[in-house]
C-alpha cells in the first residue's frame, strides 16, 4: 500500500512538471516563427525618453516570448539618442530591471563609439553595465553588418 502511494505520489508529480513545462510554451508558435536572429536599432528617444525606451524593450521581449528564447539570436544597437537608454539605465531602477533582464536571455546590447566620441561619453561611467566589447566602431555600419549576417531588422 506504501508503495501504491508513492508511485500516486509520483506520477502526480511527474504530471505536474509536465504541466508546468507545456505551459511554458503557450505563446510559442515555433513551428510558425522557427529560428531567428534580428537587430533592434535604437537611435531615438521620441519625446518621453523612459517610457519610448521601456516600450523599445518590451517590444524585444515580447518578440522572444513569441519565438522562444532558444529560437531567438537578438543584438540591440544603440547609437545617437538611442545611447540615452543606457544614460538614464543609471539612475531608472526599471530600466536596470529591463536590461538586465534581457541580458540574461542573452540579448547583445551594442554601443556606437561614434556617438560615445562625438558627445563625449565615457562607456565605464556614464553608461548602465557598459564593457568595452559592447562598443562598435559605428551603429550603422553594425547595423548593416548584421544584415548582411542574416539578421532581421526591427526599429521599434
Amino acid at each position: 500500500m506504501k508503495i501504491l502511494k508513492r508511485l500516486q505520489g509520483a506520477i502526480a508529480a511527474g504530471l505536474a512538471v509536465v504541466t508546468l513545462l507545456a505551459g511554458g510554451a503557450v505563446g510559442q508558435d515555433n513551428d510558425r516563427y522557427g529560428q531567428q536572429k534580428v537587430v533592434y536599432h535604437i537611435n531615438g528617444n521620441g519625446g518621453e525618453e523612459e517610457r519610448a525606451y521601456r516600450g523599445a524593450l518590451r517590444n524585444v521581449q515580447n518578440h522572444i516570448n513569441a519565438v522562444g528564447r532558444d529560437n531567438i539570436e537578438v543584438r540591440v544597437v544603440l547609437h545617437g539618442n538611442g545611447v540615452g537608454l543606457l544614460q538614464n539605465a543609471l539612475t531608472s531602477e526599471p530600466l536596470q530591471m529591463d536590461v538586465t533582464s534581457l541580458r540574461g536571455q542573452n540579448v547583445e546590447f551594442v554601443v556606437c563609439n561614434n556617438t560615445l566620441s562625438g558627445r563625449n561619453i565615457n562607456y565605464e561611467t556614464d553608461l548602465f553595465e557598459v564593457f568595452q566589447d559592447h562598443i562598435v566602431p559605428s551603429g550603422v555600419a553594425e547595423l548593416s553588418h548584421l544584415q548582411g549576417q542574416g539578421y532581421t531588422y526591427v526599429k521599434p
